[in-house]
């Protein structure tokens, strides 16, 4: 089969080809990311031929009683056990990303070495740093006495030809990282798209026929997505996003994409000098350094995965000295709060147009519910009228852009967490349904207007007091 080299021009943010270098890509309109790649593509001759033709595939029965799936591999951490669904399934392929220095490294060399103490033949493949590096981690981990095999590489057919060895019999490999992986009959350079595609195809191919789990380290771009072609996040059989602010000691693991277990479930790690150490009590944790009778504090009882969370949202209000208030915003969505602030002018006559706004998710947490509706808007009516919202109150709940609130999902399971904690109220949307055996009094609103009142009888019965 002959081949024949083409020369594209490959935008390096979306991965569309194009014929011509431009400065900007006409399919997601990124300025200066195009780059010259040449690859080889097979020309097949005669093939509506007979000879041509591909063969039949081997189909196999859904249920096949002599079929036994192999079981997972698990870690031992809870925190990422809960994350990927119970532990690593054997052939799968995980894709984790994250900030430059996030922990991503030290966290999947933790895992190796613990697998690797169980009995799992593990092989750790690094085209960033050399083996000595490694080891120095290692050492500075206490694990330098794990049976782990260590290799610095970068040729996708080296790797794949010691993956499909079977005197090794690797069952774990880890990548660190997919971005500086080549294949050679690619003429691009490695981290580009077309390197980055076939390098993750053809290692993916190799572990799935081996049943080999493959754990990949993804770069991320300036804006915090995986560097690479989108493709990669599809070919993968899990997505995994590391997420934390290197101003706390929080690392937050969020499955972004998984086929053997539920998205959206995080876990919870803390950043210590032996390396990241698993919180099974995040709650707690996020509301540690919380200080009571603080105006524009409120706690928020979130749910993230299966997990409820307790967080602290902070919120100020205070006078602007420019034309156009400013508005900032931590560990949120920009766009809600901005909607919030609309609902609270609009509808309940509050005035914010004329001051500052800064909002804080405390902790170094990203909440993405809107539940949070309710807890940010109790923390701006705090800041801005000086009440001091009860130290012992949970809210939470949709907001409507008529003023309404929306019940949200799982809310006996957020006053269960909140109750385990020593809270004594919550203040929540109205239900549809009555519910019994609350494990907390629950005052239910259906308009912010009567969530205001609340505030304000809470500050009329503290000062009577």
């Amino acid at each position: 089969m002959a081949t024949k080299s083409q020369r594209n021009y490959v935008c390096q943010s979306c991965g569309a080809a194009h014929t011509r270098w431009g400065g900007k890509c006409d399919a997601c309109g990124e300025w200066n990311s195009l780059a010259e790649e040449i690859t080889e593509t097979a020309m097949p001759k005669g093939l509506g031929s007979a000879k041509a033709r591909g063969r039949a595939i081997h189909l196999t029965r859904l249920h096949d009683e002599n079929h036994k799936q192999p079981p997972r591999n698990v870690t031992g951490i809870k925190e990422f056990d809960r994350v990927t669904g119970g532990g690593l399934v054997p052939g799968s392929a995980i894709l984790i990303g994250g900030d430059p220095g996030i922990g991503k490294s030290t966290l999947l060399l933790q895992i190796s070495c613990i697998l690797a103490n169980k009995g799992v033949t593990c092989a750790y493949i690094s085209g960033e740093e050399a083996v000595d590096q490694i080891r120095l981690r290692a050492q500075r981990l206490g694990l330098e006495k794990a049976s782990l095999a260590l290799a610095a590489a970068t040729s996708v057919r080296d790797i794949v030809a010691t993956m499909e060895d079977p005197a090794l019999g690797i069952e774990l490999m880890i990548i660190d990282s997919i971005q500086t992986m080549f294949v050679d009959t690619v003429e691009s350079a490695p981290g580009t798209v077309t390197q980055v595609r076939t390098s993750a195809a053809e290692i993916i191919r190799a572990a799935k026929k081996r049943n080999v789990t493959v754990m990949f380290v993804g770069h991320v771009t300036k804006e915090g997505t995986i560097a690479g072609p989108r493709v990669l996040e599809h070919i993968v059989d899990t997505v995994l996003y590391f997420e934390g602010d290197r101003g706390h000691q929080f690392r937050i693991l969020r499955a972004i994409k998984n086929r053997f277990g539920p998205t959206d479930e995080i876990g919870v790690f803390e950043m210590m000098h032996t390396g990241l150490q698993e919180v099974e009590n995040p709650s707690a944790l996020f509301l540690s350094q919380r200080q009571d009778n603080v105006t524009g504090s409120a706690v928020l009882a979130a749910l993230e995965g299966s997990r409820p969370v307790l967080v602290e949202v902070q919120a100020l209000v205070a006078p602007t000295s420019f034309g156009t208030p400013r508005r900032a915003v931590i560990g949120w969505d920009s766009n809600r709060l901005a909607m919030i602030l609309a609902v609270l002018e609009a509808r309940c006559g509050l005035q914010f147009s004329g001051a500052d706004v800064y909002l804080n998710i405390a902790g170094g947490i990203r909440i993405n519910e809107p539940a949070a509706d309710m807890a940010v808007a109790a923390a701006l009516v705090s800041s801005l009228s000086g009440y001091a919202l009860p130290s012992q109150t949970v809210f939470f709940g949709e907001i409507g852009l008529s003023g309404e609130t929306r019940p949200v999902a799982q809310a006996a399971l957020r006053l269960k967490e909140a109750a385990k904690l020593g809270f004594e109220k919550a203040v929540i949307a109205s239900r549809h349904k009555e519910t019994k055996g609350d494990p907390l009094k629950a005052d239910e609103v259906k308009h912010l207007l009567d969530m205001i009142d609340l505030i304000a009888q809470g500050e009329k019965a503290y000062a009577r007091g």
